[in-house]
């Protein structure tokens, strides 16, 4: 058998349709490459050989072409569950043997994904480190001296060294991306409820989502896809709006605004290469055309306090209770401390916490507003797993600097790889939305690997195409108006009360004929395509937001109506158009060239 290619979906997908390879062979390798990074301490439980047949078994009887993740490996924290495998979350005292596997992890293995095993975590999703648990310290990918970050740290290092295609890990304060940063990985930290946490240990079962570990955004897009479903059995499960399906997945073309934070806000902790690759970061992205904003995320950064320093320790606490009140000695030190503090918050510190996080979730809105995303690095510097066990709490503090508020503001997000240290080591920033942004920010973060063109994880072979489907999102609507609804005319507050906005004043293309339809006030022009004598008619561009386009629509009375109106440019989009029958008794005003022109003289 031949040495296996890098294990991207596109990779294996053509190896099994090519005969290249099989899931049996590719099971062998892996198994062979976890033997060589047994020091890594990536796993908890792999399994066997007698535990993977089934799987195998079942993709014997069927094809590459009939399950969309056929032969697909894929590694799970060992913090959900995966039936028939004890779930540890990093203490073995706490350990249990589920029945069925996680909702997502359903999903993945029902598309012919192979589940290899469960993985190194920080003990019960504590930590940002990748060191706080009994079965060793995960070591980086890139460097054996480094921390991988956690608490996702085994899923991580697994794809990174290409031991899977994908993993899944979970994010409360930045689990699912601080170790996509240090081990050149993609990370997808959803919104809240996207991804189910059925069957997933919760650390904060407000605040937690399921993550996925990806070698680029085509391969986390296409995971997302597969995995997303709401779940009648988790509370905290939500329904995907149409405007964040897949369908809106691509390369984000067009004007791009991202926000990034002010200089005074910037923390490195006194690592010069983290911060030079930052800023070179961000000069290519201004030189590609990308609009940067300096933006205040001063309400940010005082949220990511709250998430250690406020009530919702309790909700860990409520997590693990029946172990640390009758087994404290089987939880890590520092595990315990941090969870512990969670018996002592009141009811009065709950409520006067939400309260201040709710006056600073008002002034972060204002910040998201303003730009198309956010952009962050994702971690301030990272650390050696000495400097770890000497300073394990006030390190582990500083990689959440960038991290700790997303889930507290109800946010989405994705890490991406930007660059290399000048010693090698991995880079990269986050792109943070409102929830339900997922498909916008992977599109963004498809747009940005294909700036940057970086290797996959640690050694995994070059970078690959990515999709070049253009996309711009679903979150509005163009709407070409004529008439009444221009800017300033008397059924402009129609657009305005919506949240429409102004694009752009521009011409129909030379094919229109303009006419004052009968009746009024308020007097309507109709458009109409014209089989001979047409001009280009002033029109305007407005977008509305996708969820009030339908009831603009129903307002509109007859015999005017929406279709597609063509552009002085060729564009083709949604906007004013007129039924033949409503042309009786109007006049033609073509001649003037717009509905302005017209009225001025009325």
């Amino acid at each position: 058998m031949s040495s296996l290619p890098n294990l991207s979906l596109s990779s294996l997908r053509q190896a099994y349709a090519s005969g290249a390879l099989t899931p049996r062979q590719v099971m062998e390798k892996i198994s062979e490459q976890c033997e060589v990074y047994a020091g890594h301490n990536i796993w908890i439980t792999r399994l066997t050989a007698d535990q993977l047949e089934p799987y195998l078994a079942r993709l014997d009887a069927t094809s590459p072409e009939q399950l969309p993740l056929f032969g697909v490996p894929f590694a799970v924290k060992d913090n959900i569950d995966l039936a028939g495998v004890p779930t540890t979350a990093a203490c073995e005292a706490f350990a249990y043997v589920p029945e069925k596997s996680a909702f997502v992890v359903q999903r993945l293995i029902d598309a012919g994904a192979i589940p290899l095993g469960k993985t190194n975590l920080d003990q019960f999703a504590t930590g940002l480190v990748g060191t706080r648990s009994p079965y060793g310290a995960c070591k980086n990918s890139f460097d054996e001296q480094m921390i991988s970050g956690g608490s996702s740290s085994g899923s991580a290092v697994a794809v990174a060294l290409g031991l899977a295609s994908f993993s899944l890990g979970t994010d409360t304060a930045g689990s699912g991306r601080v170790p996509a940063c240090f081990n050149n990985l993609v990370g997808v930290k959803p919104s809240i409820g996207l991804l189910s946490a059925g069957g997933m240990l919760p650390a904060c079962r407000s605040l937690d989502c399921m993550t996925i570990f990806a070698l680029n955004t085509d391969d986390a897009a296409t995971l997302l896809n597969v995995a997303e479903g709401e779940d009648r059995e988790d509370a905290y499960s939500r329904a995907n709006p149409f405007s964040n399906s897949h369908r809106y997945y691509g390369q984000h073309t067009g004007p791009l605004r991202l926000g990034v934070m002010k200089a005074s806000q910037l923390a490195f902790f006194g690592n010069k290469d983290y911060e030079h690759c930052y800023r070179n970061s961000l000069a290519t992205l201004v030189d590609s055309g990308i609009e940067l904003v300096e933006v205040d995320m001063s309400a940010f950064l005082e949220a990511a306090r709250l998430l250690y320093e406020g009530p919702w320790v309790a909700e860990r606490y409520l997590a693990t209770q029946p172990l640390i009140d009758q087994q404290p000695e089987a939880m890590l030190p520092v595990t315990r401390n941090i969870i512990g503090g969670g018996a002592k918050v009141s009811a009065a510190d709950t409520f006067r916490a939400q309260y201040k996080l709710k006056s600073l979730r008002k002034q972060a809105q204002a910040v998201l507003e303003s730009v198309d995303a956010l952009l962050t690095p994702t971690a301030g510097r990272p650390y050696s797993i000495a400097e770890l066990q000497a300073d394990p709490v006030v390190l582990n503090t500083n990689l959440g600097y960038y991290t700790n508020y997303m889930n507290l503001f109800d946010l989405a997000g994705v890490a991406l790889p930007t660059t290399f240290t000048g010693s090698g080591f991995p880079f990269g920033v986050t792109l943070i939305a409102e929830a339900f942004s997922d498909r916008k920010l992977l599109s963004i973060s498809n747009r940005l690997q294909q700036l940057f063109k970086l290797p996959l994880g640690s050694g995994q072979g070059e970078y690959q195409p990515l999709a070049d489907n253009p996309v711009q999102g679903a979150s509005c609507i163009p709407v070409v108006v004529c008439g009444a609804h221009l800017d300033g005319m008397p059924l402009n507050w129609q657009l305005r009360e919506r949240g429409g906005q102004l694009v752009e004043k521009t011409r129909s293309a030379p094919e229109y004929k303009l006419y004052a339809l009968a009746g009024g006030p308020p007097y309507r022009p109709g458009m109409v395509v014209a089989e001979q004598g047409g001009a280009a008619i002033e029109v305007e561009v407005w977008s509305v937001p996708s969820e009030a386009f339908g009831s603009f629509v129903a307002g509109i009375p007859a015999p005017l109506g929406i279709g597609k109106v063509k552009l002085a440019d060729g564009r083709m989009l949604s906007g004013f158009i007129c039924e033949a029958s409503g042309l009786v008794g109007a006049e033609d005003i073509t001649h003037l060239g717009g509905w302005r022109a017209y009225m001025a003289r009325h």
